[in-house]
């Protein structure tokens, strides 16, 4: 569709937009301790309907990653959608979710490699959650074969301070109620 008017949905995505730190924690495998990764991230706009969330961070390990995300709203099939790639793997990540009724938590769900049993697919699921306007949360979860899913990464993402001279930007200037 070409010429779209941005919806609520469109306008609850500009909350991301900004310049962010992050602190994941994560553990691959079960019964191995928590790895701590430090890193940041750019979040921009794409015109009015599209966010562009590019990130740099260590890696557990050691090394560096790249990552990058897109995050839009189709308001015809009423679903948020995505991509995310990086540069430790070759997979694209393909998103598909929704957002909660309180407008703070955005549930993103895709199909990747199953980093247990090489050649399988697993379902994943990556949660965005906002706690304040500077503060949001990642978590990322596979579904195991018992039919639970299984957080395996926590990220807090913190907004960087603006120096005087930035507007201050609230989630005010980016969201209307979806309701």
């Amino acid at each position: 569709m070409m010429n779209v008017e941005p919806q609520a949905e469109h306008r609850w995505l500009q909350k991301l937009v900004g310049e962010w730190t992050s602190e994941a924690e994560m553990s691959m495998e079960p019964g191995k301790p928590q790895e701590k990764c430090l890193g940041s991230e750019t979040v921009r706009k794409l015109g009015d309907l599209w966010v562009l969330c590019e990130g740099r961070g260590d890696m557990p390990g050691g090394g560096t990653a790249n990552m990058l995300m897109t995050l839009g709203y189709d308001p015809q099939k009423k679903r948020f959608v995505g991509t995310w790639v990086g540069s430790m793997m070759t997979w694209l990540w393909v998103y598909d979710g929704s957002l909660d009724a309180a407008q703070k938590v955005l549930t993103l769900s895709s199909e990747g490699p199953d980093f247990k049993v090489e050649g399988k697919l697993a379902k994943y699921r990556d949660v965005i959650e906002f706690k304040n306007d500077n503060h949001r949360v990642l978590t990322s979860h596979v579904l195991g074969e018992d039919g639970k899913w299984n957080q395996f990464m926590t990220s807090h993402y913190r907004r960087k301070e603006q120096s005087a001279a930035e507007p201050k930007r609230t989630a005010e200037h980016a969201i209307h109620d979806l309701g």
